[in-house]
């Protein structure tokens, strides 16, 4: 596949919008980066990680109180991809780079590689976001199929009932398949990875032999074998789906779209942002709870438009959003519910699996 580009020779609807959201922060005399919203919220998700680890490692607890705290921790664990590190790696964490850098290495205390994802994520997705054969995110192959360009195998007719199982798994592939497979063929979906330098390889496993011993090793020598199994296990299924369940309603839903390049010139149609409106989706915004939690995921149109925001302003800045995208006649798609969004995610790989 040859370079894909936008047409961004002019874009009308993307300079307007920048100007009014400049504007706004400017009014308002704050800064696009995280606040002490941002900072209170990584102290909670901290505080919880570490007393919820220190307990299930070191404590005999019964077996109710503990399958719920390895629950529990595999969800933190996810909210703090989605508050911590996801900002940290776009810059939008902080105004100072080190603090920026350091929250995005909690990905790796949790098992990932920043390094991988800032290519795989920062660089792929937000570029060519549904873009079949560029985009990771979407490539699930063989087990689901979620866009018409990919082949369909008999197992996809049931793709819409297995999810729930297949979503669970996708942390322990991510941690222990996926970024050692980047790491030896230098590739991201097709994408030649940059020459990595030698601190980058230091940590790269480094890290991973520290989660490792923190995650398996420790507690099977304080709890034993069966009962870390059984607990990671736990952890790694409700991070997992928890993580996955966010990034698919942001974009496998019935209403967006999987654009292709023109066969001749490799050019996508529209400017790059009206691609990143037509191929995102919100969903929940009303709700504050799954917002904090979520990190502002949930507005992924304003985060694909301006990843260099922090989360904490997002609510703000999709009013403006929303006006331009009315102002040039773009559908803005948005669920009102988590569950709508839910739904609509089922039905597309229903109608995907029997198309």
């Amino acid at each position: 596949m040859g370079k894909i580009t936008f047409n961004n020779r002019q874009s009308p609807f993307f300079d307007a919008l920048r100007i009014k959201i400049d504007r706004y922060f400017v009014d308002a005399k704050i800064k696009p980066t995280g606040n002490f919203k941002l900072y209170y919220k990584t102290a909670v998700l901290t505080v919880t990680i570490v007393s919820v680890y220190a307990l299930l490692v070191f404590a005999s607890l019964p077996i109710w109180l503990a399958l719920s705290l390895c629950a529990l921790m595999g969800i933190s664990l996810a909210s703090v991809g989605f508050n911590v590190m996801h900002d940290g790696a776009h810059g939008s964490y902080s105004t100072n780079k080190n603090v920026n850098n350091l929250a995005a290495y909690s990905l790796n205390l949790m098992g990932g590689s920043s390094f991988m994802w800032k290519i795989k994520h920062n660089q792929i997705h937000h570029t060519f976001t549904n873009v079949e054969g560029l985009d990771d995110d979407i490539d699930v192959r063989p087990f689901m199929r979620v866009n018409d360009q990919q082949p369909r195998y008999w197992i996809h007719k049931f793709q819409h009932l297995y999810w729930v199982a297949l979503y669970g798994l996708t942390y322990f592939i991510w941690v222990y398949w996926k970024d050692y497979e980047k790491y030896f063929k230098g590739k991201v979906a097709g994408t030649q990875i940059r020459k990595m330098k030698t601190k980058e390889h230091v940590g790269f496993w480094m890290s991973k032999l520290a989660y490792f011993c923190l995650f398996v090793i420790l507690p099977a020598y304080t709890q034993g074998i069966v009962s870390m199994l059984i607990g990671y296990s736990v952890v790694l299924f409700t991070c997992g789906f928890t993580i996955a369940i966010v990034f698919q309603l942001a974009h496998i839903v019935e209403d967006t779209h999987f654009p292709q390049a023109n066969e001749v010139t490799n050019k996508i149609e529209n400017e790059w942002a009206i691609h990143q409106v037509q191929t995102t989706a919100n969903f929940a915004t009303r709700n504050k709870l799954i917002s904090w939690f979520m990190g502002g995921l949930n507005f992924q149109v304003e985060h694909h438009l301006f990843p260099r925001i922090s989360h904490i302003h997002y609510p703000a800045i999709s009013k403006l959003v929303k006006e331009t995208c009315s102002e040039f006649n773009i559908k803005y798609i948005e669920y009102p519910t988590f569950w709508s969004a839910i739904m609509a995610h089922v039905r597309h790989l229903r109608t995907l699996g029997h198309a």
